[in-house]
């Protein structure tokens, strides 16, 4: 079910992620896409704390490329991507180990390109756009 709302805050944004996380598998894979500073990586912080990781932890891993989140008995609870920086190019997912080094936890991704929508594709795709009035327009999309 295609579900979208306005949010006003990076508190709003953040519950919306709580909210998703609830409905995710441990298979699930999250697009999140939107310009810089939508507020991709503030959802993904939602998803993470609804997973059971400690939100203040949650930080954007456009350098780390992937960060993993572990739950209170240390298993991860929701593996996160960013792509921004690497070519849309499918060597650079299989020198990295992609998807095989990420099963088994739910994925956030940001910035997916279409190499990665081959080798892993989306269960649920989020875009966000920022209004001119401050707030966020965030729409999630079911896929497949």
């Amino acid at each position: 079910m295609k579900r979208e709302i306005v949010s006003r805050s990076e508190e709003e944004t953040e519950a919306f992620g709580l909210e998703l996380a609830r409905a995710l598998g441990p298979s699930d894979v999250v697009y999140l896409v939107g310009d810089l500073g939508a507020g991709k990586t503030t959802l993904a912080r939602g998803i993470a704390s609804g997973m059971g990781a400690v939100a203040r932890e949650v930080a954007s891993p456009t350098f780390a490329i992937l960060h993993e989140y572990g739950g209170r008995d240390g298993a991860i609870v929701l593996r996160h991507l960013d792509l921004y920086r690497l070519a849309d190019r499918p060597a650079e997912l299989e020198i990295l180990g992609l998807p095989d080094a990420i099963a088994g936890a739910p994925v956030a991704v940001e910035w997916p390109g279409q190499a990665i929508r081959r080798a892993l594709p989306p269960t649920w795709e989020v875009a966000i756009n920022a209004q001119s009035d401050g707030s966020r327009r965030i729409v999630l999309t079911p896929v497949g």
